[in-house]
């Protein structure tokens, strides 16, 4: 078994918990999830002053912490647990990586640090009409003008797209698919808000009509940037669907200590105990999937991400999933009603097997990988 936590990372995680108690409690969720903009600006701007976590795998060189993807993943999974509202993993996690990976130096320094300060946000524009989250489904073309290029076409899902100031979008050239940064406020970008199953996380379609872009990194080199941002995002999100799947269980738990049934507490009964047995068995399984994926992602000898992280994604996704829905089960049937918590993380399961790639779309990955 891969540990990778240490006692300052009980530290970490004991002062998001008390933060997030605050900040993020289940009426403050279903207070953001009723508003358009989907999150607090104040406590956006809050997290970068005094908690640092927009730039927290940000480089010092580039006003930030220069922290690994071990502490990410515990900002993760605590957000996870208390399905933090805000555009924390599309920013802090998928703009970011997607510059760093990129080596361009002068877009590192120009949007890095304004996200480290919580100035900026930034998210991802990949997906297209066709729902693929593979090179395949990159089809958008970006013209080449004489300062730089245009793009027109439509980018499906994405995350926190009507409230970032910047996207990363892929497009193809001549010499394949690139990556280009294209400012919102810029003439030709307009983003329409979805109505989607999880209003707790923010989706949007985000069209372009002769937009400017400027090329980020160099051309023809966006698939193995994407590539990488995916398997790295990808053991993040990880991390916040085991939060998830713990905050399921705890909430299934204390519930069948207090539903009385034929005069005894429901969780006294054998059905129950191995329903819930069971799921504890899955979540700390998890939880140690994501411990593997985190080390790979830092780069642990012996372990290959290109194997690691579609196999955490995969297993994790499922356990979010199986949690979320026998917590609605403990319940009973007002388990899904509109007032009851467990509604809300069934939905967050339901909407993020589907992000970045359902579990099929993993394991068809993790076999390409070991050849099989």
């Amino acid at each position: 078994m891969v540990s990778v936590f240490n006692e300052d990372h009980a530290s970490l995680r004991e002062s998001l918990t008390g933060l997030f108690a605050q900040r993020s409690s289940e009426s403050e969720v279903r207070r953001l999830m009723a508003s358009d903009e989907g999150y607090d600006p104040v406590l956006w701007r809050e997290l970068a002053a005094g908690q640092e976590l927009q730039g927290l795998i940000v480089p010092e060189e580039f006003g930030g912490s220069g922290y690994t993807w071990v502490e990410l993943g515990v900002v993760m999974e605590e957000m996870g647990r208390c399905l933090f509202c805000g555009p924390y993993f599309s920013t802090a996690v998928m703009a970011v990586t997607c510059l760093m990976e990129s080596a361009d130096e002068t877009a590192q320094s120009e949007y890095l640090p304004r996200i480290a300060s919580g100035e900026a946000i930034g998210s991802v524009a990949f997906v297209e009409a066709s729902g693929r989250w593979d090179e395949a489904g990159v089809v958008m073309e970006a013209k080449k003008i004489a300062d730089g290029y245009e793009l027109t076409g439509s980018k499906l899902y994405v995350l926190d797209g009507h409230v970032a100031d910047f996207l990363v979008v892929a497009a193809r050239t001549e010499d394949g698919v690139s990556l280009f940064i294209v400012d919102c406020e810029s003439r030709g970008v307009s983003a329409h808000l979805e109505e989607t199953l999880d209003q707790t996380r923010k989706l949007a379609t985000v069209n372009f009509q002769e937009a400017p872009a400027r090329l980020l990194g160099a051309e023809g080199a966006g698939w193995s940037i994407l590539s990488r941002v995916l398997e790295l995002a990808g053991i993040a999100l990880a991390a916040e669907q085991v939060g998830g799947a713990r905050a399921s269980l705890n909430m299934a738990v204390e519930y069948a200590k207090e539903r009385v049934q034929f005069g005894q507490p429901i969780g006294a009964f054998q059905a129950i105990k191995h329903m819930l047995a069971d799921v504890m068995l899955e979540v700390e399984s998890a939880r140690s999937a994501m411990q593997v994926g985190l080390a790979a992602a830092n780069g642990y000898a012996g372990l290959d991400l290109d194997e690691i992280s579609p196999l955490v994604q995969a297993y994790c996704s499922d356990v979010f999933e199986l949690a979320s829905h026998q917590n609605i089960q403990v319940h009973g049937g007002m388990g899904f009603t509109w007032e009851m918590a467990p509604h809300l993380y069934f939905k967050r399961a339901k909407s993020m097997a589907l992000f970045l790639g359902n579990s099929d779309s993993h394991r068809e990955q993790l076999a390409k990988a070991l050849g099989v």
